[in-house]
């Protein structure tokens, strides 16, 4: 057994380093020897082949050498389809040695297309192995990272048609790009001015289901939700609040995060809302657990004596069940009962009847109640002393409720009412497994802002929030960085601003109009990266030297160390091989910096300056 399997036996007495599938945690072996992991530390001193080879002795004292062990676990030889021999002369750690995990050090995150499931997909449950590529920097890689961008493409959609927005006008806002460095260009022009935010995040789950590598390593995972979270605050308004939905997998530790960040006394409320149904599980995929149905929604307020919340009522029986009608649930009640409206007539009637002008219910003993005006509710109450109240359209009796004794009681913390079923009805854009219901939203948005106030969702997806943020008269601000979701969200908002039916428009009696603005962030290095992620492997090659021209590659590497046709490089699985150039790349300069914007290298067009100017006040 030579050295190199010795070390891998010691290795695999620890289940921390290996993944389920067997394979070796090469990241979390080296994270631990960093760290001086005592566990780890201890099994390399028992052996003496390794305790000769990473202990030295000073003093009576034996002292592990970190870097010497780092190589050889990093070299090629310890695993040959090891990349790190490149990476190496990368070096994604910080000065001191040690992987970065506080301060500000920064995890810039790149889905990978090709290796997740597609939406539009013939198969939407196929299963594919994910890759997510994850980097984290520290603060002295960062000095442009988090400057202004340039933003491209604006467009202005109104319901008389699409053209291009040549300035910025306070218009509703969807951003394609990194959400981290779309929050920094938001920064100054929107601090202290966005009412609520709602963010769906990823949920850093073992899931196929939604087109992200939602398998974060947790403290990178962390880290990455930290750095969103700090530009958040600045962003909040006083009387503001941030609504976080998640489930068990990080819940826990996401309220530790949150109680850092904006302060455990700002904590406003853990809800826990019912996001799926009983109905469709099977005995045996139950995997000895209880059947999940719950998420929650972390809410926290920058200032939690300054945030007003109005608190919904519903209807609850004398048997203590809230109230559905006609396979229907009551969301809302107004004293007026004006936006209760079902398209249907009351059981208890037999027919409806027509004199002159006039129409009047029947009952089933012949009984004629009094006549409906047009246009106006009425309250009908029976023998039985139910009450009905009553709407005629001209074409249709509508019955708004129908009940016995009830009473009025706040919505808690736990919401039972959200219906899930029939999302995808939703608009004609279809999202399986990631589409939030409208009416959540819309309970969301009515506690806690007022009309024109800011909405921001930094996890926009196919749009949800936007189109309850349109029905409702508030104003919204969308951040999304994948191609597909970018475009369902602009068609959605389209079709919502063109008098969209589904959803809440019933009862919001919404008849369309309001407008938005699709922009990008300008892209330079993040094309790159998304051609290295499509790319096939005879492709990766000719994109190296494309971005050799550019000059866009990392300080700390020396081009001629790189060479595609080299033995070792062909020899790297492909998937190692875009990992590699993707950290080649220069993280400052993944988007064109607004400092930047004359500058004719980065060929910015008029159209582009005039948008981005206007945006950042400049002339």
């Amino acid at each position: 057994m030579n050295f190199c399997e010795q070390v891998l036996e010691i290795l695999k007495a620890d289940e921390r380093f290996f993944s389920e599938d067997g394979a070796l945690l090469r990241n979390a072996v080296y994270e631990a020897a960093m760290k001086m992991d005592e566990t780890l530390l201890k099994r390399l001193f028992e052996n003496e082949a390794t305790k000769s080879r990473f202990f030295t002795k000073v003093d009576g004292f034996y002292v592990f050498d970190k870097i010497e062990f780092g190589w050889v676990i990093n070299n090629r030889e310890f695993l040959p389809d090891a990349f790190t021999r490149y990476k190496n002369k990368i070096g994604l750690i910080d000065h001191r040695e040690d992987f970065i995990s506080s301060g500000n050090n920064v995890v810039i995150a790149f889905p990978y297309k090709d290796c997740v499931l597609e939406f539009d997909s013939t198969d939407e449950n196929q299963k594919r192995t994910e890759i997510f590529y994850n980097q984290t920097l520290g603060s002295e890689e960062i000095d442009r990272l988090f400057s202004q961008k340039v933003f491209t493409n604006a467009e202005r959609h109104t319901a008389e048609g699409t053209g291009k927005a040549e300035r910025y006008d306070g218009d509703n806002l969807v951003i394609k790009g990194n959400n981290l460095l779309s929050l920094h260009s938001l920064a100054d022009k929107f601090a202290g001015r966005i009412k609520c935010m709602y963010w769906d995040i990823l949920y850093n789950t073992n899931s196929d289901y939604v087109p992200y590598n939602d398998r974060f390593k947790h403290s990178s995972w962390l880290t990455m939700m930290k750095n969103r979270l700090e530009i958040a605050k600045k962003l909040l308004s006083n009387n503001g609040a941030i609504c976080l939905q998640c489930d068990d997998n990080e819940m826990a530790y996401l309220k530790v995060l949150c109680d850092e960040i904006f302060g455990r006394d700002n904590h406003v409320n853990t809800v826990c809302v019912k996001m799926s149904e009983l109905k469709g599980f099977k005995m045996g995929n139950l995997q000895n657990k209880f059947p999940k149905l719950k998420e929650f929604i972390l809410i926290y307020a920058l200032n939690k004596s300054a945030i007003q919340i109005k608190v919904e009522t519903k209807l609850k029986d004398n048997l203590g069940s809230y109230v559905k009608y006609y396979n229907k649930r009551i969301v809302n009640i107004d004293d007026d009962c004006s936006k209760w409206i079902v398209e249907s007539v009351p059981s208890d009637y037999d027919k409806i009847g027509h004199a002159k002008e006039m129409i009047y219910l029947v009952t089933r003993d012949s009984k004629v109640k009094d006549p409906l005006p047009l246009n106006q509710f009425c309250k009908f109450t029976n023998d039985d002393g139910d009450i009905s109240y009553l709407y005629y359209d001209g074409n249709k009796v509508n019955t708004a409720l129908f009940l016995s004794d009830y009473v009025k009681e706040p919505v808690g913390d736990i919401w039972m009412d959200i219906s899930t079923i029939n999302i995808n009805k939703e608009s004609s854009v279809q999202l399986p497994n990631g589409k939030k219901p409208e009416s959540l939203l819309r309970r969301i948005l009515y506690t806690f802002t007022e009309e024109n106030d800011y909405v921001l969702d930094a996890y926009f997806g196919t749009g949800t929030t936007g189109a309850v943020a349109l029905k409702m008269k508030r104003r919204f601000i969308g951040l999304e960085q994948l191609d597909s979701h970018y475009e369902k969200s602009k068609c959605r908002l389209q079709e919502v601003i063109n008098g969209d039916r589904s959803g809440i428009s019933g009862e919001m009696q919404w008849k369309g109009g309001g407008s938005f603005v699709p922009v990008e962030l300008k892209a330079l290095n993040q094309k790159y990266v998304e051609r290295i992620q499509d790319a096939a492997e005879d492709d990766l090659a000719s994109i190296w030297e494309e971005v050799q021209e550019t000059g866009f590659i990392s300080s700390k590497i020396d081009p001629k160390d790189i060479d595609p046709a080299a033995a070792d490089f062909k020899a790297l699985p492909p998937d190692d091989k875009k990992r590699l150039l993707l950290e080649l790349l220069d993280l400052n300069q993944l988007y064109v910096n607004y400092c930047d914007i004359d500058d004719e290298t980065f060929s910015v067009s008029e159209a582009d300056k005039a948008f981005t100017k206007s945006f950042y006040g400049d002339k």
